[in-house]
């Protein structure tokens, strides 16, 4: 039997504008809301936004999946999502720009 690890699972509240975005992503890329709440509980990275905003992102279909967020207490609220192909663009690569590290 292998190890059991807990998953960072928090609560996470959906805007209207997020619902939005991710149905437009359904379309596109068949981009779910299940992917979009594992990138935001489990991110391949976290890097800071304009203002309070904080973005929880992960490699995706040759691309990057982007949840910008605002964490309010236990609870992470999603502003908005999209996939971009300029991984190089947004990756923070570790040791480079430690700086921005949250």
């Amino acid at each position: 039997m292998g190890i059991l690890r807990k998953r960072n699972v928090m609560k996470i509240i959906w805007t209207k504008h997020a619902e939005e975005r991710q149905k437009q992503w359904e379309q596109k890329l068949k981009i779910t809301k299940k992917e979009i709440e594992e990138v935001l509980n489990n991110p391949e990275q976290i890097v800071p936004g304009e203002m309070e905003v904080l973005i929880a992102q992960s490699r995706n279909r040759d691309g990057l999946l982007r949840v910008l967020f605002i964490q309010e207490g236990d609870a992470r609220k999603i502003i908005t999502v999209y996939w971009t192909s300029k991984v190089e663009k947004y990756w923070k690569e570790e040791g480079k720009d430690d700086k921005n590290k949250i």
